[in-house]
């Protein structure tokens, strides 16, 4: 069982940064990709990115060149940078480790990422 916990939500004006943070309870072993999802009220989970255990990486269109995915092995963590914050960033944002697979899959209880003026 993979525990993760997300930290680094708030409140921030529209074109203004975060960096959210995902630490992992035990090591993500190589099977594994860390995602980043997000979710509005009313709405489905929507995929933002992804980095696989190689390091690469892949952004939904919606947020390609102002996101940035990483990890770091020896904290188990995986980070999502977001610069240039828009209005419809807002949302509560989960952190995913899936077996490449599909199953199984461990999702964290969210953090919540306000944009607003």
């Amino acid at each position: 069982q993979v525990q993760l916990v997300e930290s680094g939500g708030g409140l921030v004006q529209p074109g203004g940064s975060l960096t959210l943070s995902c630490a992992a309870s035990t090591i993500i072993n190589s099977a594994y990709t860390m995602n980043w999802f997000r979710q509005t009220p009313g709405t489905q989970r929507e995929w933002v990115a992804i980095i696989a255990s190689g390091g690469s990486t892949n952004y939904a269109d919606s947020v390609k060149g102002r996101f940035t995915i990483s990890r770091d092995g020896a904290k188990n963590t995986v980070y999502l940078q977001m610069n240039s914050l828009k209005i419809e960033d807002t949302a509560v944002y989960y952190c995913n480790a899936r077996h490449i697979a599909g199953n199984p899959s461990y999702w964290g209880q969210g953090t919540q990422v306000t944009v607003s003026s």
